[in-house]
């Protein structure tokens, strides 16, 4: 049976690799997955990446790849080739870039598909010319990353019973938009409780400042965890 912090993906959101693998070591005994993003990737590059699964932990590279078919194509090999257990793409970039996401993977690595961003609202929506709700949105981009062969959805907390209902077990469901009941929402305008979260049925959490920006992340990570308790 998968244990509660199995679920829990920690986000590398620092600056440095010494600040990174300070953490990876830190949490290591509890938590297995780790997500590098744009800010750590920037600075470190694939380098960062080695690392962290060198120390026996999972990895999600979370680039939210958004380019031409075959420049993502590329991408997705290299990530391939560096050993990641999971790789996002932004759905908006249509049918046949996700495709080409999809075909370039290999069976041991997940494409996630991001749907809308939880920093976004309706209002942000609007801006780029979608007038519909956030949800709407939400389901018809899990709909073509389901349809291009995706493992996986990224999506705020609030959309898990609406794409658990559409696609039952199919695809997984990565949330971002973590907050435990202490700790301070920041950017994200659609967040929830990490409880809450896993009772709705989300299969992976993201959480990053909570952790990474408390004075002490391995108490926050024992808060959460307990949080999380039945």
């Amino acid at each position: 049976m998968t244990k509660v912090a199995d679920k829990i993906i920690v986000a590398l959101d620092v600056a440095t690799k010494t600040q990174a693998l300070a953490l990876v070591e830190q949490l290591r005994a509890e938590i297995s997955f780790f997500k590098i993003g744009l800010q750590l990737y920037t600075a470190e590059g694939p380098e960062i990446v080695r690392a962290v699964l060198a120390s026996g932990a999972r990895a999600f590279l979370d680039l939210k790849l958004h380019d031409i078919p075959n420049t993502v194509a590329r991408a997705v090999e290299s990530a391939r080739n560096l050993g990641v257990q999971m790789l996002s793409v932004h759905l908006s970039g249509g049918l046949e870039m996700v495709r080409a996401a999809t075909s370039a993977r290999s069976n041991n690595m997940s494409i996630l598909g991001v749907t809308v961003l939880t920093s976004s609202t309706e209002e942000a929506l609007s801006e780029i010319g979608i007038s519909d709700k956030v949800e709407n949105q939400v389901l018809r981009l899990a709909k073509l990353g389901v349809a291009a062969g995706i493992d996986g959805v990224v999506a705020s907390p609030h959309e898990i019973k609406r794409l658990r209902g559409q696609f039952g077990d199919k695809i997984k469901i990565v949330v971002q938009g973590i907050r435990p009941t202490w700790a301070d929402p920041g950017d994200q305008k659609r967040f929830m409780t990490p409880r809450a979260a896993i009772e709705a049925g989300a299969d992976y959490i993201g959480i990053g400042r909570p952790i990474t920006s408390h004075k002490d992340p391995g108490d926050a990570v024992a808060k959460i965890l307990s949080e999380l308790e039945p």
